[in-house]
């Protein structure tokens, strides 16, 4: 029995010695247009930004409300569970292919039991018989000996996807922050258009009743009351639209959080609070091919549709798959252990493909198609992040700019207003000076929030698309998460 096990052991060494070629081609990343340094960035980096690699998301997003709805999120949004379950499935399909490289060794034990009739088999008493057949041992069946990479390269192609899978996920993770920073803000910003709106409606009501008030004494007239009418139903308009936004930001909210938003963070929510963002640094373009995960996700997916040409061809070539058993086997239960009841099988075979159909040269064909189309991806996608980070810039160097224009345009038509509202008290001008002055105001006002909310929205836009917090940002915390 332990000089057939031995001999098994041998078999299975010889064969796992045995290591091939492959077919897989050597992989070459894609030449891409990489420029040295950012085209059209208007203004050199200041001496306050910082790489943005070394920001991690709680002092970017550095606003304790916000803190804490990121969160809320990282913990229970649904598209990261997802995430997080991607990655073990292609962790476990990782598994699955390497370990088709080992061979399975199964324990067996069986009894096998044969009656023949009389006349069928001639035995010395030429009647019935009944044969008993036990075996125990270990055993090998099918095992594939990789000679041309075919598995190798499976195997390689499912560690690429779970490389890709890995850094999708973290893609997803700095989205869905950037994506709740966003909401938040843009709730904010509705938050104080509504305000704006209700001040607006209420000034405009009072301004109404006062018009009507002198139009009934005779002093004003029938378009000046006319006048004052539509600007009360304009503002009041704005207020029930502003009230339904409201309302939709906080179910967007709510879907990003995968719970309730906290009651106190909506009462907080306004544009009027100290937001600072702290500035980034651009850096280098070529630093976008090893920062962004989702560049780092094409090339792995890339890499996979490399390998899987490995397996295409070495299809081509024959398979060598060895059965083998080894163990002990006796016509009798008690003398299925006994020195001399030693017994072993071994069914080398091999399939050498002569006609196929053309299935081979197909799949070989849809690998380095696949491969293509992946490398025309991957160029997209570096495409896709240049582009990102030049809109992002230049609205880096525009919005300081716009902002100051808007603020200093709303304290002009601040005081074109009260300049107005004087003039009508002293009998100057008509109350419809007010009236314009009133909407002019109303529209510079909501025009500077606008503003605000975007110029925010960009600073969180150039530290995503940048790859901010990409190297914070561990692949056990995205399972975690």
């Amino acid at each position: 029995m332990i000089a057939t096990n031995k001999t098994l052991l041998t078999m299975l060494i010889s064969a796992v010695g045995i290591t091939g070629c492959t077919m897989q081609p050597e992989y070459q990343a894609p030449v891409l247009p990489v420029q040295s340094e950012w085209q059209g960035q208007p203004v050199p980096a200041s001496a306050d930004e910082q790489a943005v690699d070394q920001i991690h998301w709680q002092s970017f997003f550095n606003q304790p409300d916000l803190q804490n709805l990121i969160q809320l999120a990282l913990q229970n949004n649904r598209d990261l569970q997802i995430a997080a379950l991607n990655i073990q499935s292609a962790k476990a399909r990782y598994r699955i292919e390497r370990s088709a490289l080992l061979p399975s060794l199964d324990a067996t034990a069986t009894k096998t039991a044969t009656h023949l009739p009389q006349g069928v088999f001639m035995t010395q008493q030429g009647g019935e018989v009944t044969y008993q057949d036990y075996q125990a041992g270990l055993g090998i069946t099918a095992w594939e000996l990789d000679l041309f990479g075919r598995i190798r390269s499976l195997k390689g192609q499912a560690l690429e996807t779970f490389f890709a899978t890995q850094a999708n996920a973290v893609a997803v993770k700095t989205s869905l922050m950037v994506e709740v920073a966003q909401a938040y803000l843009t709730l904010c910003a509705d938050n104080d258009l509504l305000r704006l709106a209700q001040e607006t409606h209420a000034n405009q009501e009072a301004a109404w009743q006062l018009v009507k008030q002198t139009f009934d004494a005779g002093v004003s007239n029938e378009l000046e009351l006319t006048q004052a009418e539509t600007s009360v139903k304009s503002a009041q308009a704005d207020l029930i639209q502003y009230q339904r936004v409201v309302r939709q930001d906080i179910n967007a909210l709510r879907l990003l959080l995968g719970t309730a938003v906290p009651v106190q963070t909506l009462a907080n929510a306004s544009l009027g609070k100290d937001w600072q963002f702290p500035a980034v640094s651009a850096g280098l373009p070529s630093d976008l091919l090893t920062r962004r995960p989702d560049i780092i996700a094409a090339e792995h997916t890339l890499k996979a549709a490399n390998a899987n040409i490995g397996a295409a061809r070495a299809a081509f070539f024959p398979s060598i798959s060895l059965t083998a058993f080894a163990g002990s086997q006796s016509s009798s239960l008690s003398g299925l252990f006994d020195d001399n009841s030693g017994a072993w099988t071994f069914t080398p075979s091999i399939s050498l493909p002569l006609f196929t159909g053309g299935a081979n040269k197909a799949n070989l064909d849809v690998a380095e198609l696949s491969k293509q189309v992946e490398v025309a991806t991957y160029e997209k996608a570096v495409q896709t992040a240049f582009q990102e980070v030049s809109d992002a810039l230049a609205g880096k160097a525009t919005y300081d700019a716009e902002l100051s224009a808007r603020a200093d345009f709303a304290d002009a038509n601040q005081r074109y207003y009260e300049l107005a509202e004087m003039r009508f008290n002293q009998g100057v001008d008509s109350f419809l000076e007010v009236l314009d002055a009133q909407r002019n105001l109303y529209a510079a006002r909501q025009s500077q929030v606008s503003t605000e909310l975007a110029a925010l929205v960009q600073k969180i836009t150039l530290y995503k698309v940048l790859g901010g917090g990409w190297q914070n940002l561990s692949v056990q915390a995205v399972e975690e998460g």
